[in-house]
């Protein structure tokens, strides 16, 4: 069964800016919460964001269970739009798209993921008892830690 989980957040900065952080996957560990052990492990250096990019990580989303995780950029509008798919990893499908609308307060940043689960009734279970909580903590983190960066300055 697919789910959906939506955020949207006001970031006082640039349009500039925010494409600039959030183009970049040597920033997801900023934003991720440490108990993930988030890794990026494909070696970026001028940050450029492409479609068919590949980018490779290792994260332990649950019981501290590491794993290799795979995403693809499979949508890029500059400085408006992107989209990253799971190639490889733990979701059975798993489409995070990324909106930054300029506003009169800096950008509004939306998040839609859309995901399903293996295994079918087992991975539904599983949604239930761990990965929905699990998947909320990661964005109410997320969440935070921009208010930090971008709106407490």
């Amino acid at each position: 069964m697919k789910h959906r989980l939506y955020r949207e957040q006001q970031l006082k900065c640039s349009p500039e800016t925010a494409w600039e952080f959030f183009s970049s996957a040597n920033n997801l560990s900023e934003i991720t919460p440490k108990d993930m052990n988030f890794t990026v492990l494909t070696a970026m250096e001028d940050d450029g964001i492409y479609e068919g990019m590949l980018i490779d990580y290792y994260v332990s989303p649950l019981l501290g269970i590491r794993m290799k995780w795979q995403t693809e950029i499979i949508q890029v509008d500059v400085q408006k739009s992107f989209t990253d798919f799971q190639k490889k990893g733990p979701y059975k499908l798993w489409h995070h798209h990324h909106e930054f609308i300029p506003n009169e307060n800096g950008v509004l940043m939306k998040d839609t993921v859309d995901y399903e689960l293996p295994m079918g009734f087992l991975g539904e279970i599983a949604h239930v008892l761990m990965v929905k909580n699990k998947l909320k903590h990661i964005f109410d983190y997320r969440y935070q830690v921009l208010e930090k960066m971008f709106n407490e300055k």
